[in-house]
């Protein structure tokens, strides 16, 4: 072997085994950076996860005797009791109408942004103004204006319609609740369907153009299969979102008018802190994180399959 092919080969292997070295540093350099995140996240997440599904299965005379173990006597008790069939129903309700109807007019205001006209600014500060104001600030805000007394009554009187109970009837109140949240979460979703948008190749709608298509046949043949991962992402986290209402109806409603918006994110906050019946909410906590355990694994298999 000459000294120059030794040379050429340490000259080849160097660099390799720098980078080798240079590789291992970055993953000791990342563990480092995340982990107070990771050690956080099990400490505030997964712990408090396991202790609910253990506390789920026991049941204590009061607070100050120790738990015992009755298996699945709190489940039982949960899905015989006619007020938690109800909750459901209601939650299921919810969960129908504001997913749809939510979607829906994001993908129309998302379709609206991505087109170029004057005022685009104006718009879409109009449109996003409502992600970056807390629930709570929100949820008074529309608390006020849904008030007999309150602006919108004030202009349904003054073009001659009667004013409506919103809040306090039983047939309005889980619809209020649902304008409520969508004022909120619409804009959220649609800055998920903007960006979906504008990964769209723009050579699809000029070829379509070519081809004589029209708007319709282009949002149907080219927008929304080309958006259907964006779609099942916001599908799927806005149902996981819409489980864990909360704010809205402990400020507005509690629950009620009838327990017309007793969703099961409240029902369980008001069965243990309330009730002061914590297995029997931590049966309810256990049930709610089994829903969106089966919702997640879905979007993970509908995110695969369009990956396939």
């Amino acid at each position: 072997m000459t000294t120059a092919t030794r040379v050429n080969r340490e000259a080849g292997h160097q660099p390799a085994s720098r980078r080798r070295r240079r590789g291992g540093g970055i993953w000791k350099v990342a563990l480092l950076f995340l982990a107070p995140t990771v050690i956080l996240l099990f400490v505030l997440r997964v712990i408090p996860t396991i202790g609910a599904v253990i506390e789920s299965f026991q049941r204590s005379a009061s607070r100050l005797a120790p738990p015992r173990f009755v298996g699945f006597d709190n489940y039982v008790d949960l899905f015989s009791d006619g007020d938690f069939a109800k909750v459901l129903g209601v939650t299921g309700l919810f969960i129908v109408i504001i997913i749809p109807f939510q979607v829906a007019i994001a993908v129309l205001l998302a379709v609206l942004l991505n087109e170029r006209f004057p005022g685009l600014g104006v718009v879409r500060v109009f449109i996003f103004v409502p992600v970056a104001a807390p629930a709570a600030v929100a949820t008074v805000i529309w608390g006020v204006a849904f008030q007999p007394q309150g602006p919108i009554n004030a202009v349904l009187e003054a073009v001659g319609l009667p004013g409506q109970p919103f809040l306090t009837s039983p047939d309005q109140a889980l619809l209020s609740i649902i304008i409520l949240m969508s004022w909120i979460g619409i804009g959220y979703w649609t800055l998920f369907l903007v960006a979906g948008l504008q990964d769209i190749p723009i050579e699809l709608y000029e070829a379509a153009s070519i081809d004589g298509a029209g708007w319709w046949r282009c949002f149907f043949s080219i927008t929304l299969p080309n958006l259907r991962r964006t779609l099942s992402f916001v599908i799927v986290a806005n149902t996981v979102a819409s489980l864990i209402a909360f704010v809205p109806i402990a400020i507005l409603t509690k629950g009620g008018p009838a327990d017309s918006t007793r969703l099961i994110m409240f029902d369980t906050y008001n069965n243990t802190f309330v009730l002061g019946d914590v297995n029997l909410g931590q049966a309810e906590v256990t049930i709610l994180l089994i829903a969106l355990i089966a919702i997640t694994a879905l979007q993970f298999r509908l995110l695969g399959k369009e990956k396939s």
